[in-house]
């Protein structure tokens, strides 16, 4: 670690920021940018952004030592009680809790990210075994570029990149802070929208309207008509101060939502392997003479491919309706990845294998520790996801590889490409991007949110990625046995 950081980098680095949010490069390019610049001011073999959701946080953002961990869920920074002030250097011992890989990393020096007293994320910068002790000037700068990363959500371009969560909610919808009394410490411009009551009318005055317990939800009428749902929960580090979040639920029912969009999916997902099932079998019916052996058993095995197929969607279907429950699958434990992608390549249906390259898959591999069942799952939905995006006349190729942490494989593409900003929203349920082939494979929007449920009950992470010279590349890593 240098003595002091490298000030001269920080104004260049600056300035070359401010141009860039000025030609309209916000969201996750700006902030990738900025945390290189972390890196390099203060020294580091890496750094990292960590966004905040309401149990833990999730790497977005990477660069050297670090970049691997892009995707991987991690405790916030908050949640020791210890933890004080607005930065903080992190040992490795405890860090060893927080990350599934050290990857040389000794301790971190990290940085809270707050926005009207949110916490929406922490900025740190990694040190290796050599590095000394942070000095204040090192505290001061992460400081600084932590506050620059809260200004960018303030401004809310391009970020938060997840779409739901109290991020989104407490700076996109009405959110008040309030003390034990109720009486409101802040009013953001959402709040005066919602409401018709200007910050200067509610400041240091009792909220207008009551504040359900953490974990409910309250619906209030206005007196102008309008229903607001509304939500709250302690202020972390602040006891005595309550986050109230409120948004207008008065020409919609969430919940009645959800459940058509789920008849509507589910229906969708069901009715091609009904069909083929019930045609082959009304073909096995009523031909089965004309058919001969070889007929019979094409329609078996189709009967049985489909079953299959079908088997696997009622999983998956009945794993989405929850956001909290568990992915159904056997205990954890070591397996042999590379073998299992073979197998799963083998369960694929007829028209996802023939594209499915199997590039480099070493026999060497050390055993990584997960449910190998599950990996079937994942190859599907992965090698579905590739194939509803790219060209059918392009191959996707899977390749394996080990590091002294993890084990991974990674499923790519030459097609239309992942935009950063829409990298986290992949993610999310029933979310598709708009530029697929609808009419050849419309899917459901499912496939890669059951895929980092699956990955994650097992304590691993998946992560996406523009693949070089134009496509996607989806990275699925487990915990080394």
């Amino acid at each position: 670690m240098p003595d002091r950081p490298d000030y001269a980098a920080l104004t260049r680095g600056q300035i070359a920021l401010l141009d860039r949010i000025n030609a309209g490069e916000t969201g996750l390019a700006a902030l990738n940018q900025l945390v290189s610049l972390a890196r390099e001011v203060l020294g580091g073999i890496g750094a990292g952004f960590a966004e905040y959701s309401p149990r833990h946080g999730r790497i977005i953002a990477a660069t050297g030592a670090c970049t691997r961990s892009v995707g991987q869920r991690v405790p916030r920074l908050d949640a020791d009680p210890s933890a004080g002030g607005r930065t903080r250097v992190i040992p490795f011992h405890e860090m060893r809790k927080r990350h599934a890989d050290r990857d040389g990393v000794h301790h971190l020096l990290a940085g809270r990210c707050e926005v009207g007293g949110l916490i929406v994320g922490a900025l740190h910068v990694s040190y290796g075994d050599d590095a000394g002790e942070p000095t204040p000037e090192h505290h001061a700068v992460i400081e600084l570029l932590a506050a620059q990363v809260a200004h960018m959500y303030g401004d809310q371009t391009g970020l938060p990149v997840h779409g739901a969560g109290p991020v989104v909610a407490a700076l996109a919808d009405g959110l008040a802070i309030v003390d034990r009394h109720r009486v409101v410490q802040l009013w953001n411009p959402a709040a005066e929208r919602l409401t018709g009551r200007t910050a200067a009318e509610t400041l240091d005055r009792e909220l207008p309207f009551p504040v359900p317990p953490p974990g409910q939800v309250l619906v209030h009428r206005l007196p102008s008509g309008r229903w607001l749902k509304v939500t709250a929960g302690d202020l972390p580090g602040t006891p005595a101060m309550r986050v109230v979040t409120f948004r207008d639920s008065t020409d919609q029912d969430r919940r009645h939502e959800d459940r058509d969009l789920f008849v509507a999916v589910t229906s969708h997902e069901l009715r091609t392997p009904v069909t083929v099932i019930k045609g082959y079998a009304d073909t096995l019916t009523n031909h089965w003479e004309s058919l001969g052996e070889e007929g019979r058993q094409e329609a078996v095995r189709v009967v049985n491919a489909r079953a299959g197929e079908l088997a696997r969607l009622v999983d998956r279907l009945l794993s989405a309706t929850s956001d909290d429950g568990e992915v159904g699958g056997s205990p954890p434990g070591p397996f042999d990845l590379a073998e299992a992608l073979r197998a799963a390549a083998d369960e694929l249906p007829a028209d996802l294998s023939r594209r499915l390259v199997l590039e480099n898959l070493p026999g060497d591999l050390p055993k990584a520790f997960g449910d190998r069942d599950s990996l079937a799952t994942v190859l599907t939905e992965l090698a579905t996801n590739a194939d509803k995006y790219s060209p059918a006349d392009t191959e996707v190729t899977v390749t394996a590889a080990a590091d002294e942490a993890t084990v991974m494989f990674r499923v790519a593409d030459r097609g239309v490409g992942v935009r950063p900003e829409h990298i986290e929203r992949a993610f999310e349920r029933y979310w598709q991007g708009g530029t697929a082939d609808q009419a050849r494979n419309p899917g459901a929007g499912l496939g890669l949110y059951l895929v980092r449920r699956i990955v994650e009950r097992q304590q691993g992470w998946v992560s996406l990625r523009p693949r070089e010279g134009g496509g996607t590349v989806a990275e699925v890593r487990f915990p080394r046995a």
